[in-house]
């Protein structure tokens, strides 16, 4: 199912086969044209994803892929004004995030989602041309990954 309209998410290193299930839920809702899965993220056929999946995992174009650095350069080819947005919110000194409501972004865009706890792999962190967070008010320090995905896409979907 394409759309067209650019909206682009990479999933790298995603260890929760249903938080791929969910991710692949999130993507059929918010019409993404393609779904990148990356690294050792799980993905179909896997019945465990396919169980919160819920049939998105047929509806929702996706690829997967060993390297997520070969992608994106292929991707910056493809698509020259390509956005790269990694959803972050534990960034390493030098990086700087926007929080998601400020965000002004453009399609072509990629999204990028990181490991569930360890975020954005170091060497994904460079091929990003921005980072979205999600502001937080209560104690915890961080969202579930695919909570924050459905967020992430639900505004950049606005």
């Amino acid at each position: 199912m394409l759309h067209n309209s650019g909206f682009f998410v990479l999933a790298h290193n995603i260890r929760s086969l249903h938080n791929v299930g969910s991710i692949f839920r999130t993507s059929d809702v918010f019409a993404v044209d393609k779904l990148f899965l990356t690294g050792y993220t799980g993905h179909p056929p896997q019945p465990k994803l396919e169980k919160v999946a819920l049939g998105a995992d047929k509806t929702v174009s996706w690829e997967y892929h060993a390297s997520p650095v070969r992608l994106i350069k292929k991707l910056r080819q493809e698509y020259p004004k390509l956005l790269v947005v990694g959803l972050e919110n534990n960034l390493p000194k030098g990086y700087v995030a926007t929080p998601m409501a400020s965000f002004k972004g453009h399609y072509p865009l990629l999204l990028v989602l990181g490991e569930e706890v360890s975020g954005i792999s170091k060497k994904l962190l460079p091929l990003c041309d921005e980072f979205l967070e999600i502001p937080q008010f209560g104690s915890k320090e961080s969202l579930n990954l695919s909570v924050a995905y459905g967020i992430a896409a639900f505004l950049l979907r606005k």
